[in-house]
């Protein structure tokens, strides 16, 4: 599957999946004063892009090192993000990510990771990025919007609740699981097509 600027960006951003993701983040941030709300915002955004930019950035030698080809990234990425489209289609009703009794000001978990960079997240980033090592700057420009929309998303997280409603953001973040089901059915397929490929 080859990736645009255009589509790498909106794929990253259906990966952090902001919106379905306002519900958590107001939980974790239920106990921080509201003067402080604004700085663990962009303190956790921050540290989140810099995960992932570190995983795009030397993700391809991190997996030399394993011996993983690219087939096999998309594969298993293929499979990450098919499961994750699958629970924002058809949500648990188990505890999730910010539904623990925090005490205090979160740091680093569980906004930064993994409600952000998350598994799939990771995995993602370093797809991206070994499809064509030589757009590096492209695919950070791609992080950089996506995590740009996060930051004012979880900004406005309260004001968006209110104005939108619980169901409205339900039904996005599944409309946002469908196409991300396509993505997922797109890069699984491609990957296996590659790996037959070499074989022959």
């Amino acid at each position: 599957m080859e990736h645009t600027f255009f589509s790498a960006t909106v794929l990253l951003i259906l990966i952090t999946d902001p919106l379905g993701n306002i519900p958590l983040f107001i939980s974790a941030l239920a106990k921080v004063r509201p003067e402080r709300q604004r700085a663990v915002v962009l303190r956790e955004c921050l540290v989140a892009f810099l995960t992932l930019l570190l995983f795009m950035v030397f993700g391809k030698h991190f997996l030399a090192v394993l011996r993983l080809s690219d087939e096999a990234l998309r594969v298993a990425g293929g499979v990450i993000l098919f499961l994750i489209a699958l629970k924002m289609i058809f949500p648990d009703t188990g505890n999730r990510i910010g539904d623990e009794d925090e005490h205090g000001e979160p740091f680093i978990v569980p906004i930064a990771i993994p409600l952000i960079a998350g598994p799939s997240a990771m995995a993602t980033v370093m797809l991206i990025a070994s499809s064509n090592p030589n757009r590096m700057l492209e695919w950070v420009g791609a992080l950089v919007i996506s995590l740009a929309v996060t930051t004012v998303v979880f900004l406005l997280s309260t004001r968006i609740r209110h104005a939108l409603g619980g169901q409205v953001i339900t039904a996005m973040e599944r409309l946002m699981g469908l196409v991300l089901t396509a993505v997922a059915i797109e890069m699984l397929l491609s990957g296996v097509a590659n790996y037959i490929h070499h074989l022959a």
